[in-house]
């Protein structure tokens, strides 16, 4: 009888992939937090953008989210500033813990939410919403870009017939600096239904409608991530392409906010 039981369950995860099915989930279990957390999103940018400067623009913006973590912060900033493009603007979002002493950059914004949320797609929405540029980054505080990170995407994005969206390969690294692997796989759609390999540290896409984060309140425990969620999403109505170069080097951190790793 158990067998029977579950044989529905595996013919949908093999028909659908078991993460659509878990964001599906995810969707009915957790939808009324995410309304609350839409409305603070909003009120927050309203807050953090009225002010007598306009929104920064520029060919790329870079959203950087953080919590309490001041020096991994300042590392993250000066990989961004140090990136052979130069027409970006980098926006830190704070969950509101509070920002620490930051560079000295005319394209650096930093703001700090009214309250913690603990949700990482409201603290990347909030940096997208309070800028202007053609094509947005990600970049969260506990990761480095090498310095020739955007200027690859640009070059497959802004090419000819080129695509939205693009991500690079991750180079993942332990806590103490040692390689642990370099995940590089190409885009297939109905394979990243079943496999977790998308990451927005190395996504770089066209700013339009669709580029916007879950704000459902995901615990370490829930899968898919809003990293999945996004690019899954995005990917249906956008042409999004691999680019095999290590172009991030990734923290797999066991003590991070957002994200519990093991193994």
């Amino acid at each position: 009888m158990r067998r029977i039981a579950r044989a529905p369950w595996e013919l949908l995860k093999r028909a659908f992939g078991w993460l659509v099915l878990f964001e599906l989930r995810n969707k009915v279990l957790l939808a009324p937090s995410a309304l609350r957390l839409r409305r603070f999103e909003t009120a927050e940018v309203r807050r953090l953008a009225a002010t007598p400067e306009p929104l920064p623009g520029a060919l790329v913006a870079t959203v950087i989210a953080t919590h309490r973590r001041p020096d991994a912060l300042r590392a993250a900033v000066r990989s961004a500033l140090a990136q052979t493009v130069r027409d970006q603007v980098v926006v830190v979002v704070d969950d509101g813990a509070g920002l620490p002493e930051l560079p000295e950059d005319p394209r650096l914004l930093a703001v700090s939410l009214a309250r913690n949320t603990g949700v990482a797609g409201v603290v990347r929405n909030v940096g997208i919403r309070l800028t202007r540029s053609r094509y947005v980054a990600f970049l969260d505080d506990d990761n480095l870009w090498e310095t020739d990170h955007l200027e690859r995407a640009l070059a497959v994005l802004e090419a000819p017939d080129g695509p939205d969206g693009v991500y690079t390969a991750l180079r993942r690294v332990l806590p103490d600096g040692t390689e642990r692997d370099v995940l590089s796989v190409p885009f297939d759609r109905r394979r990243a239904a079943r496999e977790s390999f998308l990451d927005t540290n190395a996504f770089v896409a066209r700013r339009t409608g669709a580029l916007r984060f879950s704000r459902l309140r995901r615990t370490p425990e829930v899968l898919p991530r809003e990293d999945w969620e996004l690019v899954h999403r995005y990917s249906r109505g956008h042409r999004v392409e691999h680019v095999p170069h290590a172009t991030v080097r990734y923290l797999v951190n066991p003590g991070s906010f957002y994200t519990t790793w093991s193994g």
